[in-house]
């Protein structure tokens, strides 16, 4: 049975950009396949998933164009920041989420990346692509809820 502290989830990044340009139809979680110093840079907090995506080949996904950078006290040892990593999914999994990708032309990509105990862990979402209009339709709801709240706030005193 997991303890509290086990399954406490850290953040370390997400792509807020993934959510302001697409819609979120799908989310998975996924591990993530990293060397030593990466780890220890993750701890550090220094990692950047913005224009990053899931690409599929020989039936394995990975993270293509994440960015983590180099671990300070690291030597000659120390990774690539711009390495593709593999992602670690149950074949179900890829398998389902490939057939999204090539037949109804979506795109996967990460969301956010944090520690689920001692793990990293990569929430993947399958998305589609908002249209510039979309974009600020979004927009406006959200100032308008934000208004609505300072409104509601400042009623209150």
């Amino acid at each position: 049975m997991a303890t509290k502290a086990e399954s406490a989830e850290r953040l370390i990044a997400s792509n807020k950009k993934a959510l302001h340009d697409y819609f979120v139809l799908q989310k998975f979680e996924a591990g993530i396949e990293l060397t030593g110093t990466e780890v220890k840079s993750l701890r550090e907090g220094r990692a950047n998933l913005k224009d990053s995506y899931v690409v599929f080949k020989r039936g394995e996904a990975f993270l293509f164009g994440a960015h983590i950078s180099p671990y300070t006290h690291g030597n000659r040892e120390n990774h690539d920041p711009e390495r593709t990593r593999r992602l670690l999914l149950h074949r179900r999994e890829i398998d389902k989420l490939e057939a999204q990708v090539v037949e109804k032309g979506l795109t996967v990509v990460p969301l956010r990346l944090y520690f689920k105990g001692n793990r990293v862990k990569v929430e993947v979402a399958v998305v589609r692509g908002k249209k510039q209009y979309d974009k600020r339709e979004t927009e406006k709801r959200r100032e308008a809820a934000r208004e609505t709240a300072a409104a509601i706030k400042h009623g209150k005193r």
